[in-house]
């Protein structure tokens, strides 16, 4: 019973400090490009409403966490597919590596694809008849380590590069990770089952600046002359946007563990560079069935203490199928609620070797 009362304790506290202390109007809302990056991907992750910081241990932390990485068991291969709003599709793809005495290697590409839409001018609001498209993809090489039986650290370094017709622009960018194991409140008196805490930034990087094309302009030097000044070449300069820089911290517990039977809690509190304060929750019950493989049933809330936020409940389901002794099947399922923007879906199908 005390323990129970312990564990309950820690996590309102977790979930009302950051909401207390940290939460604030957001005052620089539309001020960052490359928003993709802030998505989330992976759809056991997704679908425990974001809270995946110190939970995460298969490929899916090259964006969640790379600590994560050094807490992988066996190298995996993943394939994550979600379509977005307003047509909007979203993949994640990635492969990590795991050598023995080294570290996990990781290797992935986020990508945004938002679809045909109408060129329109200032003179032709209804359309032109042309059609343009926008594209935006991030390729990490990451790196993660497990020092210890209880310590990991990660790292990623990745390319971004957004396309809009003509126009492109591109940055470079770090990911950082820790992720630490306690003692505190396990079931089993085992430190591996003890409470998990975990830290990452993400996007902390250069800034984008687009050019192309598009920006080149006839312009009129002298319009109250004559003369053939109407030609000139002329350029627009646009402004250098920075990145979603995203400060991640939260911790995870096992309320109860059996030999075939895990139920764990995460709370997540992040600090996004436009936008205010807010925290994440979710809980994931494993049941694992000898000879067979593991079943998950997860669900989860984004944004809550968020001001007018369309974020809402997530829910998902898993399962990995150990077809040989060195392979395995691993199938995820994903849906989040985001109000008045749509129901969003997940899928993710990987290979553990």
């Amino acid at each position: 019973m005390n323990q129970i009362k312990g564990i309950a304790g820690i996590l309102i506290l977790v979930v009302l400090a950051p909401a207390l202390l940290l939460a604030q109007s957001p005052t620089r809302v539309g001020t960052t490009s490359a928003e993709f990056l802030a998505f989330g991907y992976g759809s056991a992750g997704s679908s425990l409403g974001d809270a995946y910081v110190s939970m995460v241990n298969d490929v899916s932390a090259i964006y969640w966490n790379p600590a994560g990485l050094g807490f992988m068991q066996r190298s995996e291969a993943q394939f994550t597919y979600q379509p977005w709003i307003v047509d909007i599709s979203s993949e994640f793809a990635g492969i990590g590596v795991v050598v023995p005495g080294i570290g996990t290697f990781g290797l992935g590409m986020v990508h945004a694809n938002y679809g045909e839409m109408d060129v329109t001018t200032v003179t032709d609001q209804e359309g032109t008849g042309e059609k343009f498209t926008a594209d935006e993809y991030a390729l990490s090489l990451s790196f993660g380590r497990q020092l210890t039986n209880w310590f990991a650290f990660g790292a990623s370094a990745k390319y971004i590069n957004s396309k809009i017709w003509h126009m492109n622009a591109s940055a470079a960018a770090l990911d950082l990770g820790v992720i630490v194991n306690t003692k505190f409140f396990s079931p089993t008196g085992q430190r591996e089952d003890g409470m998990r805490i975990g830290m990452s930034i993400s996007n902390y990087g250069t800034r984008m600046k687009y050019d192309g094309l598009d920006a080149i302009n006839p312009i009129d030097i002298l319009p109250n002359e004559s003369g053939n000044f109407a030609d000139a070449s002329g350029q627009f300069r646009f402004n250098e946007w920075e990145l979603p820089l995203i400060f991640r911290i939260g911790v995870s517990i096992n309320a109860f563990k059996t030999d075939n039977h895990k139920l764990s809690v995460a709370v997540d509190a992040l600090h996004p560079n436009n936008s205010a304060e807010y925290v994440n929750i979710g809980t994931e019950y494993e049941l694992s069935v000898p000879a067979m493989g593991k079943f998950y049933l997860r669900g989860g809330y984004k944004g809550l203490w968020l001001d007018q936020s369309e974020y809402g409940l997530a829910l998902g389901l898993g399962f990995i199928n150990y077809i040989s002794t060195n392979f395995a099947l691993k199938i995820d399922y994903g849906y989040r609620d985001l109000g008045i923007l749509g129901k969003i879906q997940s899928y993710t199908i990987g290979f553990m070797f």
